[in-house]
C-alpha cells in the first residue's frame, strides 16, 4: 500500500499498545501531521492513511464496502497482508510484463471513460507518472493476492449430484437470474486503403528513421509523439520481453531477425498497419524491442463501397441465393470467426462459449442485432475491430435466451459455477481464519468493537 498520502509517517510502533499518544493523529513542533498506526498483523503495520487511500480508491472505483468501512477497510487490509505474506512464502509470481500490461489497461479503461488524459490527472490530482506509479504497486498487490487464492482453490472440484443436491431445496426466489444472452454470427469486409494513403505512411516512416540515424531525435521520442500504439508509445514504443508465438507473424520474423540495437528495421506491415523496429535486447527465447506503428487511414468512399458490398450480399442471403454460413465461410474477412461460418466466440472465466450478454459483444454488433428476430440479419454497419482497424460487416442473430431463473437442465454450468464459487468462499474464509489464530495481531482500542467478517481478529 501506498504510504505517500500524508506528509510525514512515523512509525510509533514502541508501545502501541498502551501509549494513548500513538493512538491519536498529533502534529510534530512544525505542524506536519504524523500518521497513525492502528493495527498490527505479524511484523506489518496498518496506517491510517493506508485505509483513507484505499476509501479513495473505493469511491473511484465504485466500490461498496459491506457494513460499516471504517471497520471493513482496515479488515480488507490486514487479509490481503495474510495473502500477501503467504504468497511470498510459496513464491507466487507476477512478472513485470503482467503488471505493465494491466496497469496500461486500468488507465487506458479510466482515460475512456473520463475522456482525456488531462481530466485523469485532474480528478487525481497527479500525474500521469504519478498514476502510473501509484497503480503498478496496488495492482502488483492485487495480482499476487488473486494468484494465491488461485493456488489455495486451484483443486476444488463438485460433482453433478452435489450441484443438484445444493439447489433441490433452495426457495425460487434464491436461484440465480441468467441475463438474456446472444449468439452471433458476423460476416465483415475490410475497406480497401488507397495506395497513395499507404505511400504517405511509409514516407512518414522512412522520415523517422532518417531522422533516427542521423542523430536529430531518438526513437523513444518520435514512438511517444507518433506511434499509433496506445499501448506502448508512452512508453517510448517499447515491448517487453515477448515470446515469437505472441507477436503478429510478419512483425516476429523481422524483430527476430535484427541483431544491432543501434539500427532501425526495415519497414513491415502487420495486421495493425506499417510499423519500424528496434532492438533492444534477447534472452534466450524472448525478445525486447521498441516499435513506431502508424495505421492508414481508410477513405469514406472505400467505407461506402465496402457497406454497398456488403448490403448486396445480405440481400442475397434474404432472397435465398446462398446461406449465411456460406457467406461467411468464403467472403467474411474476419480470420477469428470465417472457420467456424461466422459465430463469434466470447472467452470467459470458465472457457470460450458462443453465448453473449449484450454488453460483452462489441457496441456496434449489440446494436445491430438487440432489436433483431433470431434468424434476422441486420443493415451494414462500421466499427473498429479488436486491431484497431476499421472493418465493415452485417450481423446474424443466430439464437437469443430471454433473461429467466436458472434451471438445473437449461443452465447446469451456471449452477455448477455457483455452487463452485460458495465452495471456494468457504475454503478462502476458513484459511483466513486460520491464519488469523497463527499470527501475531494488535488492533486499536477504537476498532475492537466493530462487526468484523473473520472472527478471532479480537484477543
Amino acid at each position: 500500500m501506498n504510504k505517500g498520502i500524508l506528509t510525514t509517517i512515523a512509525l510509533l510502533l514502541a508501545g502501541f499498545a498502551g501509549n494513548a499518544e500513538a493512538q491519536t493523529q498529533r502534529a510534530d513542533s512544525v505542524g506536519t501531521i504524523i500518521d497513525e498506526v492502528i493495527w498490527v498483523v505479524g511484523d506489518e503495520a496498518i496506517l491510517k492513511s493506508d485505509v483513507e487511500a484505499m476509501r479513495i480508491q473505493g469511491q473511484q472505483e465504485g466500490i461498496r464496502w459491506s457494513g460499516d468501512p471504517d471497520c471493513a477497510i482496515p479488515e480488507q487490509i490486514a487479509v490481503q497482508k495474510l495473502y500477501l505474506n503467504q504468497a511470498i512464502t510459496d513464491s507466487v509470481e507476477v512478472t513485470e510484463a503482467e503488471i505493465t500490461q494491466g496497469v496500461e489497461q486500468y488507465i487506458e479503461n479510466m482515460v475512456s471513460a473520463i475522456g482525456s488524459r488531462e481530466k485523469l490527472e485532474e480528478y487525481y490530482k497527479k500525474s500521469m507518472s504519478q498514476i502510473r506509479a501509484d497503480l503498478r504497486d496496488s495492482y502488483r498487490e492485487r495480482q499476487l493476492v488473486q494468484g494465491m487464492q488461485q493456488k489455495l482453490t486451484k483443486d476444488i472440484t463438485v460433482s453433478p449430484a452435489e450441484v443438484r443436491k445444493y439447489f433441490k431445496d433452495l426457495p425460487q426466489d434464491s436461484l440465480p437470474f441468467v441475463p438474456t444472452e446472444v449468439e452471433v454470427q458476423i460476416i465483415t469486409q475490410t475497406p480497401r486503403v488507397e495506395q497513395e494513403e499507404i505511400n504517405r505512411i511509409k514516407d512518414e516512416l522512412r522520415d523517422y528513421t532518417d531522422r533516427i540515424n542521423k542523430g536529430e531525435s531518438s526513437f523513444q521520442t518520435l514512438a511517444r509523439l507518433y506511434s499509433e500504439d496506445p499501448g506502448t508509445a508512452r512508453r517510448g514504443g517499447e515491448l517487453d520481453y515477448t515470446g515469437r508465438g505472441m507477436l503478429d507473424p510478419a512483425f516476429a520474423n523481422v524483430a527476430f531477425s535484427l541483431t544491432d540495437p543501434k539500427k532501425v528495421s526495415k519497414i513491415v506491415e502487420s495486421e495493425f498497419g506499417f510499423h519500424i523496429i528496434q532492438l533492444i535486447d534477447k534472452r534466450g527465447e524472448k525478445i525486447k524491442v521498441r516499435h513506431i506503428l502508424r495505421k492508414p487511414v481508410v477513405s469514406q468512399e472505400a467505407i461506402d463501397k465496402s457497406l454497398s458490398r456488403l448490403d448486396s450480399i445480405r440481400s442475397q442471403i434474404v432472397e435465398g441465393k446462398f446461406s449465411f454460413d456460406a457467406a461467411a465461410s468464403v467472403i467474411s474477412d474476419d480470420k477469428d470467426t470465417r472457420n467456424n461460418h461466422g459465430l463469434m466466440s466470447n472467452a470467459t472465466q470458465e472457457g470460450r462459449t458462443s453465448r453473449f450478454k449484450l454488453a460483452e459483444l462489441p457496441s456496434e454488433v449489440a446494436r445491430a442485432v438487440d432489436k433483431l428476430e433470431i434468424g434476422g440479419i441486420s443493415a451494414p454497419f462500421q466499427m473498429i475491430n479488436e486491431r484497431g482497424k476499421t472493418v465493415c460487416a452485417i450481423a446474424k442473430l443466430k439464437n437469443r435466451t430471454e433473461g429467466h431463473k436458472a434451471t438445473i437442465t437449461e443452465d447446469f454450468q451456471i449452477l455448477k459455477n455457483v455452487v463452485l464459487n460458495k465452495r471456494r468462499e468457504q475454503v478462502l474464509h476458513d484459511w483466513v481464519v486460520n491464519r488469523i489464530k497463527s499470527t501475531y495481531v494488535r488492533i486499536n482500542e477504537n476498532y475492537r468493537n466493530c462487526n468484523f467478517q473473520y472472527e478471532g481478529w479480537i484477543r
